[in-house]
């Protein structure tokens, strides 16, 4: 497994060995020695999720106040650009954003610890989306930052797919701008 170091301290684009022949591929999706190799980081994982969106679904800017989850993500069908938001008061990142491109043919995984907001648009026709959390799912600690708020300025690439609006949940229209939303520290 290979991580690199984005402009954000602790978020990792994880590039795992796959071994493909005329038959197809096989990997090792998590092994937490390998994990721990390659970032440094011994994590204990709880909980994994899988979600299905379809083209133009974008999902977040998600995090728990409380009972703060990190997420090994990824994709296993399709392709999403998937987003970290540094929303730790004090760090010397906050209000920043790292944001790579997950799908089912580059495998790679992205590391998002705890202390940060996270979000995803799907640009394929659909994708999966899976996660490892490191804490449970806890609603009442959940929290939304608007997508779209100009301070973080994300670059999504809606346009280059042909997304003139993304679809969003009722939670994701009412995420708060990044200066009245609830961060860390």
């Amino acid at each position: 497994m290979n991580a690199q170091s984005t402009a954000i301290e602790g978020v990792f684009v994880l590039e795992p060995k796959v071994f493909g022949d005329a038959r197809g591929f096989f990997m090792e999706s998590y092994n937490r020695r390998a994990f721990r190799e390659a970032t440094g980081l011994d994590i204990d994982f709880v909980q994994d999720n899988h979600s299905r969106s379809r083209k133009g679904v974008l999902r977040g800017l998600h995090y728990q106040i409380q009972q703060p989850q990190g997420k090994l993500v990824r994709v296993t069908s399709g392709a999403v650009f998937d987003v970290a938001v540094d929303i730790r008061r004090g760090s010397p990142t906050f209000g920043r954003w790292v944001g790579v491109e997950l799908s089912a043919d580059n495998h790679r995984q992205l590391w998002v610890p705890p202390g940060m907001a996270h979000g995803f648009v799907v640009l394929s026709e659909s994708a999966d989306f899976l996660y490892k959390t490191t804490d449970y799912y806890a609603p009442q600690f959940e929290r939304s930052i608007a997508w779209n708020d100009p301070t973080i300025g994300i670059d999504w690439p809606l346009a280059a797919h042909g997304i003139t609006e993304p679809l969003l949940s009722d939670k994701d229209r009412a995420g708060l701008p990044l200066a009245q939303a609830e961060v860390f520290g």
